[in-house]
């Protein structure tokens, strides 16, 4: 389960923030995450939840909100762009395996709610 190791390192990046903000105290943190970016949300809430309440001084009962990001891919060859985990690597208009991911993988915080 390598979430914990992304809750961790996001909380330090909130932490940091926090501080240099002079915030008492987080509120909400809201994550975008790619549908292919390996990260399994509901492992990532349960991580989240014991983190920030055993592990961070600014962000004691913090809700974290999750937005997925869509999976699309790119034809180089006909230059279509389709829904990744529908149809995987291969163009469903062309049946070409000349294609790349577009969105879908990445993971961003989006937002931080603070007092």
């Amino acid at each position: 389960m390598h979430e914990l190791g992304i809750v961790f390192s996001i909380i330090k990046q909130v932490e940091k923030v926090a501080v240099e903000n002079n915030v008492t105290s987080v509120k909400e943190v809201t994550l975008e995450i790619g549908e292919v970016s390996g990260i399994v949300p509901k492992y990532m809430t349960d991580c989240w939840q014991w983190a920030v309440d055993n592990r961070s001084e600014h962000m004691k009962d913090c809700h974290l909100r999750i937005i997925p990001i869509k999976a699309r891919t790119y034809c180089e060859a006909c230059g279509n762009t389709y829904d990744t985990v529908t149809y995987g690597k291969t163009c469903p208009k062309c049946q070409s395996g000349d294609t790349y991911l577009l969105t879908g993988n990445e993971t961003y915080i989006k937002d931080i709610k603070a007092i």
